[in-house]
């Protein structure tokens, strides 16, 4: 990694540039001024979703879910334990399939919850059925040392 990273912000969306050292200092967004990390996952649309896997340099775990999914519910809480440990050198995020049906579609995401973790622009490594806090944070660790 660079000394400088291009994070986008979970809350507006803008391109930060962001000193990789300044990561554990919980940076703010320069446009909206709220935190880039917050140790909870952000809710992103299709839109958001292609401007973070575009723009950020950070890795990006995403949790493809839907509201009525049973295993994505009993899911959502180890995933944002998970998001408290890996946040900052990884960006947890949620996709609605539901809300986002052709980029699921697009995506191949035939089951839910699917884990997808990109990495500089691609998806490197894709896990489908639900996991504890533990297994997420093993998990995604795993893929980012290969």
């Amino acid at each position: 990694m660079a000394d400088t990273l291009h994070l986008v912000c979970p809350h507006c969306h803008t391109t930060n540039r962001v000193r990789q050292h300044d990561l554990v200092k919980s940076p703010g967004c320069g446009h909206c001024h709220r935190p880039l990390f917050e140790g909870k996952p952000a809710a992103l649309d299709e839109a958001a979703f292609e401007r973070h896997v575009g723009r950020s340099e950070l890795p990006l775990l995403v949790d493809f879910w839907a509201p009525w999914c049973g295993p994505c519910r009993q899911m959502a809480p180890a995933f944002e334990q998970a998001a408290a440990q890996l946040e900052p050198q990884v960006r947890l995020v949620k996709v609605n399939t539901d809300e986002a049906q052709a980029l699921s579609a697009r995506l191949g995401i035939r089951s839910i919850p699917t884990l997808a973790l990109f990495q500089g622009g691609r998806e490197v490594a894709r896990q489908a059925g639900a996991m504890g806090a533990a297994d997420i944070v093993r998990w995604t660790r795993s893929h980012l040392m290969a």
